[in-house]
Order: structure tokens, then C-alpha cells, then sequence
């Protein structure tokens, strides 16, 4: 009881916290869904039967006549539009498919084609009701579309009761049964899950592999299973003494429920996603928090010893990562995250992420620390990663490189070396495309990979570079107290950016967002003590120049770029600002000049930097 009552005074915290931001932004609505489901597993048949009972409030100013909703098993069978995606995408991924013939003459055959009708995913819906009345639904592919009988004024409710039928899929991406580690169920995406509806309408698109998206709200989930088997989930169990497997407080008895299978009771107040994953082997342990956080981790026992201690070791590091990511960015709300064994990569949920378990150290804390600050990019700051994916993959790249590079004490001056290297990688290729781009239209995964997570973590990084390093730390605390439980956009990043710092930075949003413009800046002349820069590339930066004296001393200047309205806070000499429409700039110096260097920090992401340096004694640009 006293469990129920913190989770419902936690949800009813939350949710005055949205409603509050929400109402200071003058216009701004979302939408809320609270799910009820009760799902009866056949651990045998790796099916499951499931009602659901979903209350829609439209916050919207529009009157919706028509709701749709994703079924992203269905992906998972022969000539689906994943499927036909694996066929004929460039560089399809190489989990997905199966691959033989030479290097020469490779075969490549998407897993999904060659699925038998028992390895197949699905979610058969087999009744719906709107208000207990029945309504009209089609199937098409991944979505379900709805006709609603009544339509959904603003400000009003509509309760839809659903059942429906499903098969977990073979493993073949993030979801499905029997990994390659022998995990039993990775249960991601596995229910019938609203789509969104915002101030750019629908967002009913087909599922490909990629990114989601989902609507704030509450969820309360009893799953029937199997009573040897653990489960690893989203949410608070709310019966842990009936329940057992490491969640029971072992100063009181356990009350185990009879028959072959128990009934696990969770609720998840303000999320918008629910996942766990299940297995009869997993081990749990739970790390408890100064602050009253509790860390679970589920990994199996059949692992090799030295993976179960890399488990092991990798649970305080866990909290040490909670405590950067609550201290740099905000803090953690909820009282529970949990590690799980699963999937096959990586991938982060609502209180919880699913990763494979043999790795290595090295390799467990890397995508633990990437998952986890997830938490806080798309599903604290729920963007619509679906069409703007480098806002939660990039950002994430950002903060945990910023993380592992303090928590392993690497000691690294840029931890974002790698970023600049995978961008640098798709432009001399000429493999790159806009971070406008929708997740699921790149024309290949490098493309995506690399704007996404390489372009999208340089968008911090680089801005660093154009408004300071504290400027972007107080940006980021800034567009979490403004917007966490909400759906922001690219603009409202820009703006805590432009509030913070006092700078305008549309620019920069367009620019490097929008447009694949690329930066390039070099040293066009030296004459005497006076120095000409030249900008190459279409994009306009401010400018970091050293320029080293004769006598051994240093100087750095700031050139502001005029349409930022400033400079960022500095201790180098401000010099007059450059216009973006004139390529070149000339300034003079008043000793005689050793070496100038363009951008000594190398955080701004400059395609050529063999013009950036020169050097008074061979009278050249150094190579």
C-alpha cells in the first residue's frame, strides 16, 4: 500500500510539474494516454493474449475524427516494409541480414524473408471498442488506422478497449525471443501503442528498424507468466511479496501466488513507452542509491564468469553515471532504472534499457552510460526522434562521452574526437545528408549513423566553440527544466542556447541542421604583421585565432561572427566581426608573428585543417 501511494503521489508531482511548463508556454499542447493492459503469456508458443483499455484525453484544439495506432510486430514478416527496406537499402544492417558469396560478389538476405509462420511476429487485434461501442479499424502493415464513431472533441475523453493477439518474433532487431544469448523475451514495442498527435498532425509512420515515438501518460500492466521466469521492466512492481525473484523485501514473508504462473503487477506514472524483458535464468541485483534510487540489473547465470563480473563491476559505475546525468543535465525522477539483458545491441526505454551481456568491461559501461543518458534525451525531453533523431543520439553521444571521459578518468581533452572523425568520414565520401532528414529516408545506415550520432553529439560540442563551454552547460540544465515532459523541438534547444548566452543562433541551427554546408576556414596570407582569413566552405563560424609572436608570447583573438549580435564570454582580444557574406578578413597584429593557428581547440568541425596553421619559418602553410 504504502508503495501504491508513493507512485501515485510521484505521478500526481509529474504531472502538475507538465501541466505547469506547459502552461507557461503560451499554445502549447500534447496529448495523454493512460493504458490498463492485462497480457497471458505462452512462454511455450512465445505468444500472448492481451486486452487493453486506453484513455485518449485530446488536448489538441482540433476534433479528431480518426486515431491510429502502431503494431510494430507485424514488421517482423515476410514483404513487409522492413523487410523490403533490408532488400534494397545500400549498407542494410548487419544484424538483420544474413550474408555469404565472396567479397567480391557478396549475397546479402534479409533475415525477416526467410521467417516461418511460427517465427514471425504479429499483433492481431481482434475487437476494439470506442466509449463500448464498437468501431471500424484496418490493417495497414505496422499501423492500425480507426474510424472513430464519435469524434474526439478538444478538451474531451475517449476510453478504447481492445483485444488483441500476438507472436514474439525471432530475434532479429531489439525485439523478439531467444537472443543469441539464449534471453528468452525481449519484450520492446510488443503492445498496440497510440500514435502521436501534435501541432504538425499525425504521426502514423511505418515501422523500418529505426526510431519511435509515444504520448505522455500513465501505464498500469499485469503480466501473466510462467513462474520460473524473471522479469525486467519498465515501472514499479506493485506486489513484489507475491512476486519474488530479488524484488521481495527479505525481511518478510513471501505470500507466492499459487499455480504455474504469477501475475506481475507494475505501474509507470508520466512515461510514454513500456518494455521488460523475461527470462528463466536471469540473476538480479539491485544497487540502492544514496538518494534512494534503486539500480537493477537482470543478466543470466549461464553467462561466462567474466562477463558476470564485468556485471557486476559495471553496477557502481551505473550510479555514478545517474549522478553525472542528474547533476549536468537534471535530476532523475523516478526512483527506479533497470539494466537488462536483451536485445540485440543496445536500446534505451522508459526506466529501463535492454543490452546484450557478453562484453567487456570497457565495451558494458560504454553502452550502459550511452542508454542511460537516454533517460534524459528522448524520453525525459520527448523529441520526435523519428524526424529529428540527432536531438536524442547525438545529444546522448555528447553528455556520455562528457560522462566515461570523467567516471574512467581517460583524461581526454576533446572525448568527442570520434564524432569528428565519423563526420569528417561521410563528407569526403560525399555520403552525407541534412539532420533534417527523417530517420527513416536516409538513403544509407552511414548516413543516418553518423548524422545522427556523430553530426548531432558536433552540434554541442561545436557549439562550445561558438557561445563557451559554461554557456552550453547552463543551456542543457536550462532546456531540461523547460521543457522535460514535453515533446520539444530543434527551436526550443536553440533558444535555452539563445537565452543562456545572449546570442542569436538561428544561424547555426539552419546551417548546420538544415543545410550539409560544410566549415572551412583557412589562412589565405601573412604580409608583415598583418593577417588575411578566408572562409571556403559555405558555412560561417566565429573565429579562434593564436597567433604565437617571435618573442615567444601568445595572443589569442575572437572574431564575431556579426549575425551572432556578440561574442561568446572570453579572455581573448575581441576583435570587429565578420559578415558571412564576405569570404575573407584582415587584421593586424603589432609584433612579429612565429605561427597563427585557426581554432587551437579544435572543437569546431573545419573539413580541411592542413590551411588552418601557418608557420613564419618555412613561410608556408603547415601540412
Amino acid at each position: 500500500m504504502k508503495k501504491i501511494l508513493f507512485v501515485a503521489l510521484s505521478l500526481s508531482m509529474m504531472v502538475s510539474n507538465a501541466q505547469q511548463k506547459n502552461s507557461s508556454r503560451k499554445g502549447y499542447w500534447q496529448q495523454h494516454a493512460d493504458y490498463t493492459m492485462d497480457i497471458d503469456v505462452d512462454v511455450k508458443k512465445y505468444q500472448y493474449k492481451g486486452k487493453q483499455k486506453l484513455v485518449y484525453t485530446n488536448n489538441s484544439p482540433d476534433v479528431l475524427d480518426k486515431v491510429y495506432y502502431h503494431l510494430y510486430f507485424n514488421a517482423f514478416q515476410p514483404n513487409s516494409e522492413m523487410d523490403a527496406r533490408l532488400q534494397n537499402i545500400a549498407d542494410p544492417d548487419g544484424r538483420m541480414v544474413t550474408k555469404s558469396g565472396t567479397k567480391e560478389n557478396p549475397i546479402v538476405k534479409s533475415r525477416i524473408a526467410s521467417l516461418k509462420p511460427n517465427e514471425i511476429g504479429y499483433i492481431k487485434v481482434k475487437s476494439l471498442k470506442q466509449n463500448g461501442s464498437k468501431v471500424r479499424y484496418e490493417v495497414a502493415g505496422t499501423i492500425l488506422e480507426v474510424k472513430l464513431n464519435q469524434p474526439i472533441q478538444p478538451g474531451q475523453k475517449a476510453t478504447f478497449d481492445m483485444v488483441f493477439d500476438a507472436q514474439v518474433p525471432v530475434q532479429i532487431r531489439r525485439s523478439g525471443r531467444n537472443s543469441k544469448e539464449g534471453v528468452a523475451l525481449s519484450m520492446a514495442q510488443w503492445y498496440p501503442k497510440l500514435a502521436e498527435y501534435d501541432f504538425e498532425g499525425w504521426h502514423a509512420h511505418s515501422y523500418i528498424a529505426r526510431e519511435f515515438q509515444g504520448v505522455w501518460g500513465n501505464f498500469d500492466v499485469t503480466i501473466h507468466i510462467d513462474k520460473n521466469y524473471t522479469i525486467g521492466s519498465t515501472g514499479y512492481l506493485q506486489n513484489p511479496q507475491e512476486i519474488g525473484h530479488g524484488y521481495e523485501d527479505k525481511s518478510k514473508p513471501l505470500k507466492k501466488q499459487r499455480g504455474k504462473k504469477l501475475s506481475w503487477h507494475f505501474i509507470a506514472p508520466n512515461v510514454h513507452d513500456f518494455t521488460w524483458g523475461a527470462d528463466p535464468e536471469y540473476i538480479h541485483d539491485v544497487l540502492t542509491m544514496e538518494n534512494g534510487i534503486d539500480l537493477h540489473f537482470f543478466y543470466k547465470k549461464t553467462l561466462d564468469q567474466k562477463y558476470k563480473d564485468n556485471w557486476k563491476k559495471v553496477q557502481p559505475k551505473t550510479a555514478e553515471l545517474m549522478t553525472y546525468f542528474s547533476e549536468n543535465i537534471g535530476q532523475y525522477p523516478y526512483k527506479q532504472y533497470s539494466v537488462i539483458q536483451g536485445g540485440d545491441g543496445g536500446m534505451e526505454y522508459a526506466m529501463c534499457t535492454l543490452i546484450t551481456g557478453k562484453r567487456k568491461f570497457g565495451s558494458l559501461f560504454g553502452v550502459t552510460a550511452h542508454e542511460l543518458a537516454h533517460t534524459w534525451f528522448q524520453f525525459l525531453l520527448a523529441t520526435n526522434e523519428s524526424k529529428h533523431p540527432w536531438m536524442d543520439e547525438g545529444f546522448t553521444t555528447y553528455i556520455s562521452n562528457k560522462a566515461t571521459n570523467k567516471i574512467l578518468k581517460q583524461g581526454r581533452a576533446n572525448p568527442h574526437r570520434g564524432s569528428y572523425g565519423g563526420y569528417n568520414y561521410v563528407v569526403k565520401n560525399n555520403l552525407e545528408e541534412s539532420l533534417s532528414t527523417h530517420a527513416d529516408r536516409y538513403h544509407t545506415n552511414t548516413a543516418y549513423g553518423v548524422a545522427s550520432y556523430s553530426k548531432g553529439s558536433i552540434f554541442l560540442s561545436q557549439l562550445e566553440y561558438v557561445i563557451g563551454e559554461e554557456n552550453v552547460a547552463k543551456a542543457l540544465k536550462k532546456y531540461f527544466k523547460d521543457f522535460s515532459f514535453t515533446h520539444p523541438t530543434p527551436n526550443d534547444v536553440k533558444r535555452s542556447a539563445e537565452k543562456v548566452s545572449g546570442l542569436e543562433l538561428d544561424w547555426y541551427l539552419n546551417e548546420w541542421t538544415q543545410t550539409t554546408h560544410t566549415i572551412d576556414y583557412g589562412i589565405k596570407e601573412v604580409k608583415g604583421r598583418e593577417i588575411t582569413l578566408e572562409r571556403i566552405g559555405k558555412m560561417p563560424m566565429p573565429m579562434d585565432v593564436t597567433v604565437t609572436y617571435a618573442d615567444g608570447s601568445t595572443e589569442v583573438f575572437n572574431i564575431p561572427l556579426r549575425m551572432m549580435r556578440g561574442n561568446k564570454p572570453t579572455k581573448a582580444t575581441v576583435l570587429k566581426d565578420w559578415t558571412w557574406a564576405h569570404p575573407s578578413y584582415s587584421f593586424s597584429v603589432k609584433k612579429d608573428i612565429k605561427k597563427i593557428e585557426i581554432d587551437s581547440s579544435q572543437l569546431m568541425a573545419d573539413v580541411n585543417r592542413k590551411n588552418n596553421v601557418y608557420e613564419a619559418l618555412t613561410k608556408k602553410m603547415k601540412n
